[in-house]
Formats: C-alpha cells, sequence, structure tokens
C-alpha cells in the first residue's frame, strides 16, 4: 500500500492507483517524477526497467511523491533493480594506480642493486685490505646510501598530506591512491542531475494570458523570465498568474514542483495579499488520465465566494477554459518556445463561484462541498498563463567547465533525462558538442568495439541506465583515457567504483554512491572538481621534485661511498655521516618539496599521458645528471685534498662540508623546475626555512664541537676552507638553473614529460 512520502520497499506491479507520481531520479537520473498508472484488468506484463511516464511499475528505494496506490510485489533484495546494481558493485575489483604499480618496480629493482653492492664492497675490501670490520662499515654506508628506505615514506606522506590539503577545498578523500591519480585525468563524465544541477524544481519563467486569450510574440512584457530578472521584485502584471498556482497546490507540498511554488510566492509574495493561508480548502478534483489537470477550490476568509484554481498540462488547461483552435494554436507555438528551453510547463486558470446552486445551499455563511460540481468542467475557468520550471543549473558550474578545457580535460554529460533537456543544460554550462548525443537506445545498439570508436566524438549520452554508465566507463578506460565520474544516485554507484576516480556528492548523494566513490564533494560545489584537480597536479608535481631530488643526492653519497673502496682510498662517509645526511634529505623529500605552491602554468597544460610512467627516463636522466655533478666536484675535493697532503681527516670534512652545502644547494634548486633559485626564495614555504636554518646549524655543531668532530672523524675547517666548499656547492648546481633559463627561453618545459594532446 503506497502513499506519498513514502520510499517503496520493492519493485512491484500497480493493480490500482490514484493521482500517482514518484521520483525515480535514484535509479534513473530523471530530475522530474513520473506519473504511474494501474496495469488493466487481464492483461500480461513483464517488470521493465524504470524510466518514462504512464508506466504501472514501482521499483525498490524511489520515492512516491503524490496520490496514492496498491502494487503486488515482484522483487526484493538483490532481485530488484537497485539490487542489481549491487550485485554490479561486487564484480569490480579495484585496480592498482600506475604511481602503485611504478612504485613497486622501482623499489624492487632498487632494493637488489643496494644489497649487491652491499655483499660486493664487504667482499672486495676484507679481501684486498684485510679489514673486514671496516669493509662491513663500508657495505651498510654503501646500502644505506642506495636502499630506497626514503621512497615509499614519501609516497605516504604526499598522498596523504594531499588528502589533507584536498579536504580544506571540500572534498573528502576517501581512496588515497585517486589523490596521485586526479592530477592525470583526462576525462570528467559528469551526472547532470544533483550535480550540474542542484536537483530541485524551481520556477524559471512566468508567462501571462492577456484578458483577450492571444498572445503575441512582440508583446515581451507577457513573459517575465526570472533568470533576468531573480534581483528584481515580481511585477504586479504576473502576481496572480504565481497567485493561483499555489492555490492550485498543496498547502504543504511535498511535490517539487509545488514546492517550486510555494518558494517562489514566499520569495516574492510575501507582505502581500496574494497570499492567502487564512482561506480553507473545500474540495480537490485530482488529476487523472482522462484529463491532466488538477484543482481545488478554496473559501475565502469572509465565506461569501469560493475561488477555484487549477493546474496542468496547458492542453488540459486549454480543454478546461474552452479554447478554440485559434486559441490552442498560440498556447501550442509558446509552449513549443518554452519546452526548446528545456523547461517543464504547466498552465494555470482561475474560477470563482458566489451562488451555490440553489437546492443545495448550506446555512450562511459558509459553503459546502456538497454544492459543488462533480467535474472541473462544470466551472468557467479563466486562462491565467503558463509557468515554466526547470532543474537550475549550479551557478558555479560554467565558470568550472572552462577550467577543464583550459586545463586539457575533457567533459562528457551521462544523463538519464531527455536528449532535448540535456542538450539545453549543456548550453547553459558552455559543454562542448562535439558531435552527436547518443541516447541509452543506441548504446543498446552497437556492440563495446563500435562504442570505443565512437565515443571519441560524442559528449552528451541522454536516457541511460546505470548498467550503459558502466560501459561507457569502461569503454573509455580501454581507450586509453583516466576517467573520473561524477554522480550522487545509487544509479551511478557502478560507475564510479569503476573509473578511476569516483567523486560523489557529499550533501545530496546517496550512501551507496558515497561508499563506492574514491572522493566525495562535501559542499556538492562542481567548482571544487577543478580545485581537486589542480592540487592533485601539484601533488604530482611535488612527488616528482622529491623523487628527482632523493635519485640525486643518492648519486653522491653512492659513489662517495664506492670510490675509495675500488681504489683503495681512506673511506669518506661512515654510517654517521650518512644519518646525518638523512637528518637533511627525509624532511626536504617529505615536508620541504611536498609544501611547494603550484607551479604558475599547471591548469594550462594538457594531461600527462596515461602511458607515460610516473618517473620516465627524462626525468630519470635528469636527477642520475644532477647527481653525478656533485659526486665529480665532491670527488674532485677530496682527490685533491688528499694529494696535497692534507689528510684523512682535513679531505674527509672538506668533501663533507661540501656535500652537505651541495644537498642544500639541490634542495633550493628542485623547489622548482622552471624556475630558477632567487625566485624560489620568495615562494612561501616555513619548513624549507627550518630544514636550511637547522642543517648550517647543524654542520657548525659537528665541524666546531670537539665531541662531535671527533665522532665524525673531522678536523677544524680554517676561513679559506669554507669559501672552497661554499664555491663548490654553489657550481654543483650551477648548470642545472643554467638548463631551467635556457629552456624558459625555448618555451619548453622539460620536466613533464610527454603530455597528453
Amino acid at each position: 500500500i503506497l502513499a506519498e512520502g513514502d520510499r517503496i520497499p520493492a519493485d512491484a506491479v500497480l493493480v490500482s492507483c490514484t493521482n500517482l507520481s514518484v521520483d525515480e531520479s535514484l535509479l534513473t537520473g530523471e530530475s522530474l517524477p513520473v506519473r504511474k498508472v494501474a496495469v488493466k484488468a487481464g492483461s500480461s506484463y513483464e517488470l521493465a526497467r524504470p524510466g518514462g511516464d504512464n508506466l504501472p511499475f514501482v521499483y525498490s528505494g524511489t520515492l512516491v511523491i503524490q496520490g496514492q496506490g496498491i502494487a503486488q510485489v515482484q522483487a526484493i533484495g538483490s532481485n530488484t533493480e537497485i539490487g542489481k546494481i549491487g550485485k554490479a558493485l561486487q564484480r569490480l575489483e579495484p585496480e592498482q594506480t600506475a604511481l602503485q604499480k611504478e612504485m613497486a618496480r622501482l623499489v624492487s629493482n632498487l632494493a637488489l642493486v643496494g644489497l649487491s653492492l652491499c655483499a660486493v664492497v664487504i667482499i672486495v675490501y676484507g679481501l684486498t685490505r684485510g679489514d673486514w670490520l671496516k669493509g662491513f662499515l663500508a657495505g651498510i654506508t654503501l646500502a644505506m646510501a642506495i636502499l630506497p628506505n626514503e621512497f615509499p615514506v614519501v609516497v605516504t606522506i604526499f598522498l596523504a598530506l594531499g588528502a589533507w590539503r584536498i579536504a580544506q577545498k571540500q572534498v573528502l578523500t576517501r581512496r588515497v591512491p585517486a589523490v596521485e591519480t586526479l592530477g592525470s585525468a583526462t576525462v570528467l563524465c559528469v551526472d547532470k542531475t544533483g550535480t550540474l544541477t542542484l536537483n530541485q524544481m524551481s520556477v524559471q519563467q512566468l508567462c501571462v494570458w492577456n484578458s483577450e486569450y492571444r498572445y503575441s510574440t512582440e508583446q515581451s512584457s507577457n513573459t517575465y523570465d526570472l533568470n533576468l530578472h531573480e534581483r528584481e521584485p515580481l511585477p504586479e502584471s504576473v502576481h496572480e498568474l504565481v497567485e493561483f498556482s499555489i492555490l492550485a497546490s498543496h498547502l504543504h507540498p511535498f511535490d517539487p514542483m509545488e514546492k517550486a511554488f510555494k518558494q517562489l510566492g514566499d520569495r516574492y509574495l510575501a507582505q502581500t495579499e496574494h497570499l492567502h493561508y487564512d482561506w480553507k480548502l473545500l474540495r480537490e478534483y485530482p488529476l487523472s488520465p482522462q484529463l491532466l489537470a488538477m484543482s481545488q477550490v478554496w473559501q475565502t476568509s469572509n465565506g461569501d465566494n469560493c475561488v477555484i484554481a487549477a493546474k496542468g498540462a496547458p492542453e488540459a488547461i486549454a480543454d478546461l477554459c474552452h479554447f478554440h483552435p485559434s486559441q490552442k494554436q498560440v498556447l501550442a507555438a509558446k509552449v513549443s518556445q518554452m519546452a526548446n528551453e528545456g523547461l517543464r510547463i504547466l498552465g494555470v486558470a482561475k474560477a470563482s463561484q458566489a451562488d451555490p446552486p440553489p437546492s443545495s445551499v448550506p446555512p450562511h455563511p459558509s459553503f459546502s462541498a456538497n454544492c459543488l460540481p462533480d467535474g472541473q468542467h462544470d466551472f468557467a475557468f479563466e486562462f491565467l498563463g503558463l509557468v515554466g520550471l526547470a532543474d537550475p543549473v549550479r551557478p558555479t558550474v560554467a565558470e568550472a567547465i572552462q577550467e577543464c578545457y583550459s586545463a586539457g580535460i575533457r567533459v562528457m554529460m551521462i544523463t538519464g533525462d531527455y536528449p532535448a533537456t540535456a542538450q539545453n543544460i549543456a548550453r547553459q554550462i558552455g559543454l562542448m558538442q562535439m558531435g552527436e548525443i547518443m541516447t541509452g537506445a543506441e548504446l543498446d545498439r552497437i556492440d563495446d568495439a563500435e562504442l570505443q570508436r565512437r565515443i571519441e566524438g560524442v559528449n552528451i549520452f541522454a536516457r541511460v541506465v546505470p548498467e550503459q554508465k558502466l560501459r561507457i566507463v569502461k569503454a573509455l578506460k580501454a581507450n586509453g583515457e583516466i576517467v573520473a565520474m561524477t554522480g550522487d544516485g545509487v544509479n551511478d554507484a557502478p560507475a564510479l567504483k569503476a573509473a578511476h576516480i569516483g567523486i560523489a556528492m557529499g550533501g545530496r548523494g546517496t550512501d551507496v554512491a558515497r561508499e563506492s566513490a574514491a572522493l566525495v564533494l562535501l559542499d556538492d560545489d562542481f567548482s571544487s572538481i577543478v580545485q581537486a584537480v589542480k592540487l592533485g597536479r601539484r601533488i604530482f608535481d611535488n612527488l616528482r621534485k622529491a623523487m628527482a631530488y632523493l635519485l640525486a643526492i643518492h648519486v653522491p653519497i653512492a659513489g662517495m661511498s664506492l670510490f675509495p673502496v675500488l681504489f683503495k682510498l681512506p673511506l669518506v662517509l661512515l654510517p654517521v655521516h650518512v644519518a646525518f645526511l638523512h637528518l637533511i634529505i627525509d624532511p626536504a623529500c617529505s615536508v620541504v618539496l611536498e609544501a611547494e605552491p603550484a607551479e604558475a602554468n599547471i591548469m594550462n597544460r594538457p594531461p600527462r599521458n596515461p602511458k607515460e610512467p610516473v618517473f620516465g627516463r627524462k626525468n630519470l636522466g635528469l636527477a642520475i645528471f644532477q647527481g653525478l655533478g656533485i659526486l665529480v666536484i665532491i670527488l674532485a675535493i677530496f682527490v685533491i685534498s688528499l694529494y696535497r697532503g692534507q689528510g684523512e681527516l682535513d679531505a674527509r670534512a672538506l668533501t663533507f662540508t661540501t656535500l652537505i652545502l651541495a644537498n642544500l644547494g639541490l634542495i633550493v634548486s628542485d623547489r622548482s623546475l622552471t624556475r630558477v633559485n632567487i625566485a624560489t626564495l620568495k615562494s612561501p614555504n616555513p619548513a624549507f626555512w627550518w630544514v636550511m636554518i637547522g642543517g648550517m646549524v647543524f654542520l657548525w655543531m659537528v665541524l666546531y664541537i670537539p665531541f662531535l668532530r671527533h665522532l665524525f672523524g673531522f678536523s677544524i675547517l680554517h676561513p679559506i676552507d669554507l669559501v672552497i666548499c661554499l664555491v663548490a656547492g654553489v657550481l654543483c648546481i650551477f648548470w642545472f638553473e643554467l638548463l631551467k633559463i635556457i629552456s624558459r627561453k625555448n618555451g619548453s618545459s622539460y620536466h613533464f614529460g610527454n603530455a597528453r594532446r
């Protein structure tokens, strides 16, 4: 047994109903409620897919907006339409991101190399010099220099802090790997209802019919567009139209359209004589399949008059007003014009009855419902005009769409609504329509291979059901796209889970959608997606910087651990030295570079090519060359100091000091891969200054505090020695800064690899 406000508990077939309308947006994505009819006695039926008016089927999870009905249950639990979506979710397995795959490969390879070289150093040192203890220390030092212990930590910290930063933009991260994938998204699949729109009806246009029942397109004053005049008071000419649209609705409406009428009246007609909360409702004439109009009879506050308000399909209201053919022709033209703008149109009419039939006059002063006629046609209705309603677009969507295009992200609309409605919304938000609008029926007629071919030229999908949304996402993935999918209904859950990045609405979204998504928009603001994409790109850029820095600084550390062993020179680095270096390296790669602001062109370049490795050959080559440049210079400092006979302690102190200064310079240089050192120093980053100042203070302590100096095996450095180390440290990064300048003059960017175009 169904009544207004009920959440339907099962898939069922209606055996009887009265004026029943159901909101099926949970399953279909259609923003408007659909009318239901009962199945005819003796007829056969088969439960069909949800969507469309005048069908005898109701579905689990949908909401009764209006009317009553009795239905026979056909399916419950996992056999319902909503249950089938649950089954589809169980079959979808989450995929590893490109970063996860590449990081596992990189760590395993470096670990294998590090352990192998460690064993070689221990054996070579022990056999050639006979000192197995120092050989063991040299092997441990080399292992500490090469083993990739920082890489998993850096990835974890970057993604965790990235999730925190994105949360500050009102986007909740439910699956941390999505933070990395977000910046490389190439396609954004957008669900219309509740994502691009507010999923609530509002009055957009009021068309007043003149007293002579004629309408002329030259008479622009007859139409009032609320989109153009939303901040101005309503003109007096449309007050009566709004007044009777409210009188034709329930006092406490549940229907979205009736709610829209009430909101319009509360906003514009408050403190006027057009709102009648003291009138008494005498009778309601419900909508029926034979006459798609409803009327309500009100007794005025003084009790001596009845006012009748009617609303419904324009042709039904015209029938009640006994329009002649020419009037119907004019009405049809206006209705067609408003429908082309994507509006849902209702007609409004009024009537009055001051003198009830003498045979049934009740005692004065009140009228009675018994004195009213049996049908709506018995009233002398006067046509007042047309009301155009729509599910309004979110205010920030159009700007966000354009930012997506600037960032090279393709935007696709996938909706359960009709093609005309989808196309109208697309025009409002500036969505590029590359070609045809594909419907769900067309999707059913083509196979997956054909869909993969045609999807490159389609940006709008209409009348789509949940299984088809999933097919669309899979087709895009098969074409090599990185797919982000937004949605809020149960019907979106399989596609949200299948997409690389599922983005659910937090305010209006269903629990099923939020559980399936990787990201949740806490404020339901579409523009938050663009901010999240920007942050995702920034996080990915900074992660590359951190990885480049780690590889670069480990090259000289590994080289200075291995070189003295191979050439029978005094050891430069011991485990204590490498541990000291990590006091600078670890916060630099995990905190300093993570906090770096975004590059200036971050949202004016195409997304990264999905097939390109996270840390490709070009990036790897630059990092290794950076490290080799530092290695050559500090190795020269070490060899020259030994050649001059300064001794092991002097050589170690000079070499280590140069390495520390080169390390700090490398941090400055890698803060930006496009800006030179001086420009990066102006960027706000408190963690950077803490690391720089802390590194210098710790270096002074190990050089000039006797206990620490003895522990590190150093001698005292004189001012001239410090100048030599400083000059050598600057030379270590000079060539890389020069490369930045040359690259910028050529208008190229060398660090982002192959962009997708």
